[in-house]
């Protein structure tokens, strides 16, 4: 059995209700859920794109691409709370906690899947 690899929408989710009812600044909320979504559809184009890259051979590209596309996604991420911070504090804060802990829940449940599941066949990583 694999773990659900879609966790972090469901604790997107459940922060919404705790948005609500502790008080905290909605807008923080929406921010970081259109970041949470754009990023998460960044990050489902470049596996896309690394798989085919695999498929055809080409380590390199799919390593420089799931690194860019990485460190491209904390950068945004970084900058819109930077921003709405910027605007208004409290939301900038609360934002950035929230997508912290949903980066954090992410990369958890990825590591797991990724251990606990068998590997597709022709993407191993190993050298031939």
């Amino acid at each position: 059995m694999s773990p659900p690899k879609y966790v972090d929408l469901v604790v997107l989710a459940v922060a919404a209700v705790v948005f609500v009812v502790a008080d905290f600044p909605l807008l923080g909320y929406f921010t970081a859920l259109a970041v949470w979504v754009a990023q998460r559809g960044i990050q489902w184009l470049a596996q896309k794109r690394s798989t085919e890259a695999l498929k055809n051979g080409n380590r390199q590209r799919a390593m420089g691409i799931t690194a860019a596309s990485t460190l491209g996604r904390v950068w945004f991420m970084c900058l819109v709370v930077l921003l709405v911070g910027l605007a208004e504090r409290t939301a900038g804060l609360s934002s950035a906690i929230l997508l912290a802990a949903l980066f954090t829940i992410s990369m958890g449940a990825a590591g797991m899947a990724y251990l606990l599941e068998p590997e597709p066949e022709g993407q191993s990583v190993q050298p031939r």
